[in-house]
C-alpha cells in the first residue's frame, strides 16, 4: 500500500465519470471538508490485513502528533504501477475504513475520475509519504539508543565560582534560558507542536525548503541558500586547518557487520539508514567517527606525532531522526557536520588539547556573530572523571561566565567520560546543540589504533571528538532564529554581511544607465563584494523595497548625478541617512566588515529580469 498524506485546511473534489464498472453508485456532487487529513491511497496486488492495520497504526500515529481526529480516504491509482484488482482493492479500502479508532473515516468514491482542489498547512508534519508493506514497521536501534532514556542521570547546575547545586535548588530568575534547557534536557521531549520563525524566513529569503520527493529530513538548498552553506562551511574548515587539522574524506556508507562497526553501534545513540546491497548489510554513516578510525588504523603512529588531527566535513551524515522531531532547519535526517578528531597520547595531552579546541569552538560561533549570551551550555561526565578533573571543568564554565547545567552518571555507559555542547534556545523554547567536543577512551582500543610511546611500546590512543560549530544547516537555523527575534523586538532582521547572497544592490532609473551599471559591477566584483542589479521594469521605490524584503544591506541608485559624479549615493539599510561615499571608502567599508571571512561570487544571474521567480 502506497500512502500521501496531506494535512489539510480544505479539500474540496467533484466526481465527474465512471472510470471503471465496479465503481461505487454515487450521485455525483461537489463535497468539502475542513480541517482534515488527506490520505491519498494505491492498493498493491500484495495487500491484505496485515497491510492495513501496519497503514492504521502509521496514520493514526502520525495524526496524533499533528492533533487532528478527521480523516478522508481518497482511492488515488497513480501512486502505484503494481495495482491491486478493482474489487480487492474496494475491499481492502473498506476494511481500512472501518479500522481506525476515534478518528472520524470518509472516503472519496473509488472508480470515478474527479476534479479537486485542496490547501496544504505549512508546517513540518502536513506532508508525507509511507510504504506500508505486511512486514513489522518497528525500527530497530542500537543497544546505546535503547539505553539512552533509561541511563540513570544526577541533574546539577555548576556556577562560575566552581560550586555544584542541585538543579532542583538553584535559583533560575536570572538565567530563564537555562531553566528552559534544563527542563528540556531532564525531559528528553523533542517532539515540536508548530514551526519555528526560521521556518518561513528559510522560504522567504530563497534559503531552503521541505523536499516532498525525498524521506522527511532532507532539504533542498536554492542558489542564495547553496551560497551561505558554502561560505559556512569554507569558514568553519579554513578554522580548524588554521587550528592543525588535516582534512579527508571517507564513504558514506559501511558494513554493518564490520566487527568494530556492530561494537560501535552500541555505544553510540543514533539511527541509522539501513541498505541491502549484493548480500552485505550497509548502512549510511551517522558521524564521521568510524571512517577516520579506519583510516588511523592504518596509520604507524609515534608519540612524537601526538597530538594527530584529521577531519571531514560530512556532506551528509544521516541519521533516522523521529519525525515528531523534524523542523526546518533545526533537525535533519541529512546534514552537514564539520567533525575533527584528535589523537591524543594520554589524559594529560587530551585535557590540553581540549582546552585549545574549547576555545577554537568559541572561536568558530563568534566568527559568525553567535556569543555565550546567546548560548547556554551543557556539560556531562562521570562522577569520578568529575573529582580528578574539577580544575578543568571550573576553567571551562569560568570562561563562559555564567551557570552550566550539568549531567553527571554514577558509572559511565558511553564511549567518553566527558562530553560538554553549546546549545541554542530558540524562539519556541526548544534546545539544539551546537559546537560540542567529547573525551573518548574506548574507540582506540576497539579500532585498534595503536601509537609507539617512548619506551617503544604499543598504546591505544585517548581521541577527542569536536565539531567547533555543529551541523552546518543548525548555524543558518540560528542566524534565522536571531532575526526573527530581532524582527520581533523592532531591530531589522539580517544575516552577516560575509554570508548575505547580495551584498550590494544597483537600481539604474532608466536602461540608458544599465551600462554604467554593469560597469560599477566589474569594479565592486573585483574588491570580492557580490553585488547585483534589479534592471526590472518597476518604480524604484518599488525595487528599493524589494531589496529591503531581501535584507540587502547596502542599495545604489543609478541616475544623471550619479553617473557623472565620483562618489557613490549609497542607501544603507542600517540607517536612514543616504551618504556621499568615493567608491574607495564604500569598497573598503565592505571589506572590513567582511575581512578574515571567506568570499564566493554570485550564485544568481546579474540580472534580476533574467531570474525565475522561486515559488515556496
Amino acid at each position: 500500500m502506497r500512502v500521501l498524506q496531506l494535512h489539510c485546511d480544505n479539500i474540496e473534489y467533484t466526481p465527474t465519470k465512471k472510470e471503471i464498472s465496479s465503481a461505487e453508485d454515487i450521485e455525483p456532487k461537489t463535497v468539502r471538508f475542513e480541517e482534515i487529513v488527506v490520505c491519498f491511497v494505491a492498493i498493491e496486488k500484495d495487500d491484505n490485513d496485515t497491510v492495513v492495520q501496519n497503514a492504521v497504526q502509521q496514520i493514526e500515529d502520525s495524526m496524533k502528533k499533528i492533533g487532528s481526529k478527521k480523516l478522508l480516504l481518497y482511492p488515488y491509482a497513480h501512486l502505484s504501477a503494481d495495482l491491486a484488482s478493482p474489487t480487492t482493492a474496494i475491499s481492502i479500502l473498506n476494511s481500512l475504513e472501518k479500522s481506525f479508532n476515534e478518528i472520524e473515516v470518509m472516503h472519496a468514491p473509488f472508480g470515478w475520475t474527479k476534479s479537486y482542489q485542496l490547501k496544504v498547512k505549512g508546517h513540518p508534519l502536513a506532508e508525507s509519504s509511507k510504504i506500508i508493506t505486511a512486514h513489522s514497521q518497528k525500527e530497530k536501534t542500537s543497544a546505546a539508543l535503547d539505553s539512552e532514556s533509561k541511563i540513570k542521570s544526577f541533574w546539577h547546575i555548576i556556577t562560575p565560582d566552581g560550586e555544584l547545586h542541585d538543579v532542583g535548588d538553584f535559583d533560575f530568575s536570572k538565567h530563564p534560558k537555562l531553566e528552559v534547557l534544563a527542563k528540556y534536557e531532564a525531559s528528553k521531549k523533542r517532539i515540536v507542536d508548530e514551526p519555528p520563525p526560521h521556518v518561513a524566513l528559510m522560504k522567504k529569503l530563497a534559503i531552503a525548503d521541505y523536499e516532498p520527493a525525498s524521506d522527511q529530513g532532507n532539504m533542498r538548498y536554492f542558489p542564495n541558500g547553496r551560497l551561505i552553506k558554502s561560505q559556512i562551511e569554507q569558514f568553519v574548515t579554513d578554522k580548524v586547518r588554521d587550528y592543525g587539522g588535516y582534512e579527508v574524506e571517507t564513504p558514506i556508507m559501511y558494513d554493518s557487520h564490520h566487527p568494530s562497526m556492530e561494537s560501535y553501534f552500541n555505544r553510540f545513540p543514533a539511527r541509522q539508514y539501513s541498505i541491502d546491497s549484493e548480500g552485505k548489510k550497509l548502512f549510511l554513516r551517522f558521524a564521521a567517527c568510524f571512517g577516520q578510525f579506519l583510516m588511523a588504523n592504518d596509520f604507524q603512529i609515534s608519540y612524537k606525532n601526538l597530538p594527530y588531527r584529521l577531519y571531514e566535513l560530512t556532506r551528509y551524515s544521516f541519521r533516522r531522526e523521529q519525525s515528531g522531531e523534524l523542523v526546518g532547519l533545526r533537525r535533519l535526517r541529512a546534514f552537514t557536520m564539520p567533525d575533527c578528531h584528535a589523537f591524543c597520547k594520554d589524559m594529560s595531552q587530551a585535557i590540553d588539547e581540549f582546552r585549545t579546541r574549547f576555545d577554537l569552538s568559541r572561536d568558530v560561533l563568534s566568527g559568525f556573530g553567535i556569543t555565550s549570551d546567546d548560548y547556554e551550555m551543557a556539560i556531562r561526565f562521570t562522577e569520578d572523571f568529575y573529582n580528578e578533573n574539577k580544575v578543568l571543568i571550573n576553567e571551562m564554565v569560568k570562561k563562559i561566565g555564567k551557570p552550566v547545567l550539568v549531567e553527571m552518571w554514577k558509572e559511565r555507559f558511553f564511549y567518553f567520560v566527558l562530553k560538554w555542547e553549546f546549545n541554542y534556545i530558540d524562539n519556541l523554547g526548544k534546545a539544539s546543540a551546537l559546537s560540542t567536543d567529547q573525551i573518548d577512551v574506548e574507540n582506540g582500543n576497539r579500532y585498534g589504533i595503536e601509537f609507539v610511546d617512548e619506551k617503544n611500546q604499543s598504546k591505544n590512543p585517548i581521541i577527542l571528538h569536536n565539531s567547533p560549530s555543529g551541523a552546518i544547516e543548525r548555524i543558518i537555523y540560528v542566524l534565522l532564529e536571531k532575526s526573527a527575534k530581532d524582527s520581533k523586538e523592532g531591530r531589522k532582521p539580517q544575516l552577516p554581511l560575509w554570508l548575505a547572497p547580495t551584498q550590494v544592490r544597483i537600481i539604474p532609473l532608466k536602461d540608458e544607465f544599465l551600462n554604467f551599471s554593469k560597469s560599477l559591477v566589474e569594479k565592486l566584483s573585483e574588491k570580492n563584494i557580490r553585488v547585483d542589479i534589479d534592471d526590472r521594469n518597476d518604480s524604484i521605490g518599488k525595487r528599493i523595497r524589494e531589496a529591503e524584503k531581501e535584507w540587502i544591506r547596502y542599495i545604489l541608485v543609478i541616475g544623471e548625478k550619479e553617473a557623472n559624479s565620483s562618489n557613490l549615493s549609497v542607501r544603507d539599510r542600517n540607517s536612514t541617512d543616504v551618504r556621499d561615499l568615493t567608491f574607495e571608502e564604500f569598497s573598503g567599508e565592505i571589506n572590513e566588515l567582511t575581512k578574515n571571512k571567506p568570499f564566493s561570487k554570485l550564485n544568481m544571474p546579474l540580472l534580476l529580469s533574467k531570474r525565475p521567480i522561486i515559488q515556496v
